[in-house]
């Protein structure tokens, strides 16, 4: 390393501006052969593993895992069609009624029945 570093301050400043254009001029078109030789390489290798059967394309989107139907445990007094399952965010009429200094349990559906009938309808 030490001999690296002695090397390049040696060299360099001993070296005019035009002569470390020149130089980096060919060091940047090196980099830019060798990077796109790197690329090539890189894309050669992706189409092989996307040939493969093994993997999981990540094109494809994934399938959601079919979840039960949740039934409605909580309702709106004010407007029934207004349901809630308890999942989720709460939804603003909820949400507004407790902050009003209601409790969750007074908008329980108590009645199994009234469940089966907005499973229903």
């Amino acid at each position: 390393m030490e001999s690296s570093k002695d090397f390049t301050s040696s060299n360099f400043t001993a070296m005019s501006s035009d002569q470390l254009w020149e130089l980096y001029q060919a060091v940047s078109a090196k980099l830019a052969d060798m990077i796109l030789v790197e690329k090539a390489e890189l894309e050669q290798r992706l189409l092989r593993i996307r040939s493969t059967n093994n993997i999981i394309m990540l094109d494809r989107p994934r399938e959601r895992r079919p979840y039960p139907k949740v039934h409605a445990k909580y309702q709106n007094p004010k407007n029934p069609a207004e349901t809630w399952s308890g999942r989720g965010k709460q939804p603003r009429w909820l949400a507004a009624e407790l902050r009003a200094g209601e409790t969750l349990d007074n908008f329980l559906i108590a009645n199994p029945l009234a469940r089966n009938r907005q499973r229903i309808g």
